[in-house]
């Protein structure tokens, strides 16, 4: 049915095409402003009624993301609803769901599932559905596929399906959604003829790839490309530190290399949506082909270990000093998961607190970003941002920078603490009460 496809591709290159963005958070919400910036009708479709509610009354609730910009979509047209029957108006529906893992370190596909079965009784003719989640090679084809076709639609043919992974990075101002090439698999040609055309209007630079599967490995690969380089220099931090060697000095003197060299930073461990967690989805569906992916789970273990390494030298700090962890007063520094965001996923900061609570510190905070701490699917602190002035910060025993934001004053803390616990390399000459971690 070429007409289908060639009409589909017409209504995305004449702007006719209404676009239904399903999940408005880190990665919807960028996606929406960008095709309403450009002449599109957006739908955004959620479950969380308090979000719907905000975004139609022109508020935002990303920091990064300013609420001028979403009233002015409010203005040119955008809306968002909870009502899923609304996705029968839709040209194209994005899917931008979260894909976290489980309590045993397993893809958790509960959100995709469950979205692909609200979307499937509203499906019609002429449709492009795009899966830009974070998973593991085969999601679209096992998952989606026998959704979307059980309504007598035929993909390829009356329906389109694509798998474009989302590559946003929060709080990045040299990198916007249109700046940031596009990769795209179709499960068919004729699906990636309509989906190039979905997101060429939006996106400066398309990369298309020969399936949905390849696609989805892009993205993995991206992703365990950090994780495992994190993982080295993290595990290189610890045996320089070993050796009384500073690995930011050793870092920053290769990256003087002008090839053959990437510069990785270490840190207190590994968070946001991604890096923590990505690796895992190809290590699971690896074990069905009977593999062993040796280099990703070295790398998660080094890395989810920091926290505990961390909250050591926060030990050996305090022990120098004559104090036990037990009922020491502990301020952590920035518990975003990185520095001058809002974004609390998978932040090692949280489980750095934790650590520290279990072993009988009073742990407290400060972040300019996260004003109050969020209610958390795993963690909770009934607690807020603490003032960092000088007599605060001279209150507690100790103050251990997690997330190296911006807005701290580095010299305040440097002055008024009285024992620093350095896990991101901001104190580079050597004090007698900053340690680095």
């Amino acid at each position: 049915m070429p007409q289908q496809k060639l009409a589909s591709v017409n209504k995305f290159k004449t702007k006719e095409a209404l676009i239904g963005i399903v999940g408005l958070g880190y990665v919807g919400l960028p996606l929406m402003l960008r095709y309403n910036a450009i002449g599109f009708r957006v739908l955004g479709i959620d479950i969380d009624e308090s979000k719907v509610s905000k975004l139609n009354a022109g508020q935002s609730y990303i920091e990064h993301i300013p609420a001028d910009k979403i009233t002015a979509a409010r203005q040119s047209g955008f809306e968002a609803t909870t009502d899923f029957r609304r996705v029968s108006e839709c040209d194209a529906l994005i899917l931008c769901v979260p894909t976290p893992l489980n309590k045993y370190r397993e893809p958790d596909m509960s959100f995709v599932i469950d979205t692909t079965n609200a979307l499937k009784p509203y499906l019609r003719a002429g449709q492009v559905v795009s899966l830009e989640s974070t998973t593991y090679p085969g999601t679209t084809e096992e998952e989606l596929l026998p959704r979307v076709q059980e309504g007598g639609l035929v993909v390829g043919e009356s329906i389109f399906l694509v798998y474009s992974p989302e590559r946003e990075d929060p709080g990045n101002p040299d990198f916007e959604t249109r700046t940031i090439p596009k990769v795209i698999g179709g499960h068919t040609p004729a699906c990636l003829e309509v989906g190039i055309a979905l997101y060429e209007q939006a996106i400066d630079q398309v990369v298309s790839v020969s399936s949905t599967k390849a696609a989805e490995m892009t993205k993995l690969l991206e992703n365990i490309h950090r994780a495992v380089n994190i993982g080295l220099v993290n595990e290189m931090k610890i045996v320089a530190d070993r050796m009384g060697i500073d690995i930011f000095e050793v870092v920053d003197a290769a990256a003087t290399k002008p090839f053959g060299f990437t510069a990785y930073y270490p840190g207190p461990g590994l968070g946001g949506h991604c890096i923590p967690i990505d690796p895992f989805y190809l290590t699971w569906k690896a074990r069905e082909y009977g593999l062993h992916t040796r280099f990703i789970e070295l790398s998660g273990e080094v890395n989810q270990a920091m926290p505990e390494y961390v909250l050591s030298k926060l030990m050996d700090g305090l022990n120098d000093s004559g104090k036990a962890l037990k009922g020491s007063k502990v301020l952590v520094l920035g518990i975003a998961y990185k520095k001058n965001v809002d974004d609390m996923r998978e932040s090692p900061s949280v489980e750095i607190m934790e650590l520290i609570e279990a072993k009988g510190g009073i742990v407290a905070y400060s972040d300019p970003h996260v004003l109050v701490f969020p209610k958390m699917r795993e963690h909770h602190f009934e607690l807020s941002s603490e003032a960092l002035t000088a007599d605060n910060l001279a209150s507690f025993d100790a103050v251990v920078l997690a997330t190296d934001h911006d807005k701290f004053d580095y010299d305040l803390i440097k002055q008024h603490a009285k024992l620093v616990v350095d896990s991101r390399g901001k104190y580079r000459a050597p004090a007698p009460h900053i340690i680095k971690a």
